[in-house]
């Protein structure tokens, strides 16, 4: 019999950085790559097919390859407690240079807990947000921030920054005549902002789970460098598709069709891009990744040369150094020339740091893509994503789903993102034994088809309309179907926490939306009412204005509200309106759009969020 793993408390406190440390690429998730390259590092010596064996051997809970921190917890105290690996595991814990460890800073961390910060990262983010922001008024009180000291912590910790990236990400998704601004700030005015952008972060996809305003107030490292990463990412990310730059058909591979081509991650494109640049050079490169191949500055150098104007005067000579450090700061002084030294250094390229030269990289597309749209291909099919499908893919990101949505119909058609999503809903209605996690390649189609099948039987169970829907429909990506079942698994979890916090004992439907709204704009002596979620009324935005002032008396300027009776009246109440509740404490995702359309569905989810925001325990 096998001895029983004991996790003691030292253990614990220690593996939050060892799990840090071993992811590489921050992702969450340790790859078998990951692993090896980590045991190398403090001499443990094992071929790549052991390592893929302890991979699988500990990735019990999702099957998918790699280890999440529950998974890795277990391996790592059983090659702990091994007596040849226990005294080599150690090196693992202690502190790798550009890493800082902090310890626990909540009333909820245990004592001792620790977590890695990379000190690069805090480095990069500082950069970033002193060029985009330097001529902002807003911003001169806080800039510069100096990236050799805890300024990032520190001086953005009133939320105007925050804001302002969330803005620069995705331009609008803030009224700026909501966030507080001034020479010093309330603690009341300083959590309404930090709310602001922590909503507004999770409208645009970012998953903000365990992050709360006093989180960033306290400048919890570790809690700030994810936060920014994830909004600086959407920002880099965002238009690296067909649609956005139709110049990237020139990257699609013979025989590949625009279809195909599309189901590319971000990443992949990227890396496709730069191939398709150092195959012009005639340099004899390729890269597969953002770690390994770029770490010899050889892949960047000629890509800089490549898609740099000639009369910048970029050049290949860093090639001429042997030294990989000198290498790379030369490469990077190139990049300096059309003002793209950002996000990495040098060592961060020779030690192959993959978020900040995805960073690096998606910088350098946006600024310089050096792409012509190729004259024989038509991109009329090209499908461009409804504001609908987006908001649908942001709800998904935000809830923290694995991998990464980036199309809504692709990457959904195996099923597995929408079974996490089910559990997220309905904790433990997933049968994760029927869930079918890692196909065979020749049975692939009949498997993914399976899983979604299981999909649609999940939605009955949770009464959901799905009249002529199965799994085929869903594998196939029909865009009518899957955006019905997509619908009611965003209603369902709307409104199961509306039905948790208000307590009635019975499912909240929709009615009772109405009626609690038309109730609260009475007692606030509001005169406007509605009738339904598509009452013409709703699309001026006043409604919406009067009812989250209700919700919060006096957090609306009335000043700032327009007649609305011009579409850019409209508009703006509407975005004025989604964004002071979103300040108040509401997660809207609906956009300003859908109140002036008055799109029925993204109503009801709005009135909703106010409706839960409403019901949730006042804090002191």
């Amino acid at each position: 019999m096998a001895n029983k793993i004991i996790i003691t408390q030292e253990d614990l406190n220690e593996l939050s950085t060892v799990f840090g440390n071993v992811d590489i690429n921050g992702d969450g998730y340790i790859t078998a790559s990951e692993l090896q390259d980590a045991l190398n590092q403090v001499g443990i010596k094992i071929a790549g097919h052991e390592v893929r064996e302890l991979i699988s051997r500990h990735d019990t809970i999702v099957k998918d390859g790699r280890l999440n921190y529950e998974e890795f917890k277990q391996l790592y105290i059983s090659l702990k407690q091994d007596r040849d690996y226990g005294a080599k595991m150690k090196g693992l814990v202690r502190k790798a240079s550009g890493v800082t460890t902090v310890g626990g800073m909540s009333g909820t961390s245990a004592e001792g807990t620790t977590h890695s910060v990379t000190d690069d990262e805090r480095v990069a983010f500082c950069n970033w947000i002193n060029k985009n922001f330097a001529a902002d008024p807003d911003c001169k009180k806080y800039l510069p921030l100096d990236p050799d000291t805890s300024d990032l912590y520190t001086k953005g910790n009133d939320g105007v920054l925050y804001c302002k990236l969330v803005n620069l990400s995705q331009p609008g998704t803030i009224d700026e005549n909501t966030i507080n601004k001034g020479a010093k700030l309330s603690i009341y005015q300083i959590h309404e902002n930090l709310t602001l952008a922590l909503n507004s972060a999770q409208a645009i996809g970012c998953n903000i789970v365990n992050i709360g305003p006093e989180d960033l107030h306290a400048g919890k490292p570790h809690l700030v460098l994810g936060l920014l990463w994830q909004i600086i990412r959407y920002g880099l990310l965002s238009n690296i598709d067909l649609r956005a730059n139709p110049g990237l058909a020139a990257l699609l591979m013979e025989g590949e069709t625009l279809e195909e081509f599309m189901k590319l991650s971000p990443e992949q494109i990227l890396i496709r891009w730069v191939n398709y640049h150092l195959g012009r050079s005639g340099c004899g490169r390729q890269i597969q990744n953002f770690t390994t191949d770029i770490s010899d500055s050889v892949a960047y150098t000629h890509l800089l040369h490549q898609i740099s104007p000639p009369d910048f005067g970029v050049n290949t000579t860093p090639l001429h150094e042997h030294d990989l450090h000198q290498r790379a700061e030369q490469m990077l002084q190139e990049s300096e020339k059309i003002q793209c030294r950002q996000f990495v250094s040098a060592n961060d390229v020779v030690k192959g740091h993959y978020k900040l030269n995805l960073a690096f990289v998606a910088n350098l597309f946006n600024t310089y893509p050096a792409l012509d749209t190729p004259a024989n291909i038509d991109l009329s099919s090209i499908h461009e994503e409804t504001r609908e499908e987006k908001m649908y893919r942001n709800w998904m990101n935000s809830m923290g789903v694995s991998p990464y949505v980036n199309r809504l119909y692709s990457d959904l058609t195996d099923g597995l993102i929408i079974f996490q999503l089910y559990d997220i809903i309905k904790p433990g209605i997933v049968d994760w034994k029927r869930v079918i996690k890692k196909f065979n390649k020749m049975r692939m189609l009949m498997e993914k088809i399976e899983n979604c099948n299981y999909a649609v039987e999940l939605g009955k169970q949770c009464k959901f309309s799905l009249v002529g829907i199965d799994g085929k429909n869903i594998y196939d990506g029909d865009e009518t179907l899957t955006l019905a079942l997509v619908w009611q698994l965003m209603k369902a979890y709307t409104l199961s926490m509306l039905t948790q916090l208000a307590g009635t004992g019975h499912p909240i439907v929709e009615k009772e939306i109405i009626a609690w709204v038309n109730e609260k704009l009475q007692s606030g002596g509001k005169s406007s009412r509605i009738n339904g979620f598509n009452d013409p009324g709703i699309s001026d935005g006043r409604v919406v204005i009067d009812l989250v002032d209700t919700c919060k008396p006096g957090c609306i300027k009335y000043d700032n509200v327009k007649p609305g009776t011009t579409d850019e009246g409209k508009l703006a109440n509407a975005t004025y309106a989604i964004s002071t509740a979103r300040k108040i404490g509401a997660r809207v995702y609906a956009l300003p759009e859908d109140i002036v359309e008055v799109k029925g569905k993204m109503v009801m989810t709005l009135f909703a969020c106010l409706m839960i925001r409403d019901y949730q325990p006042k804090k002191k």
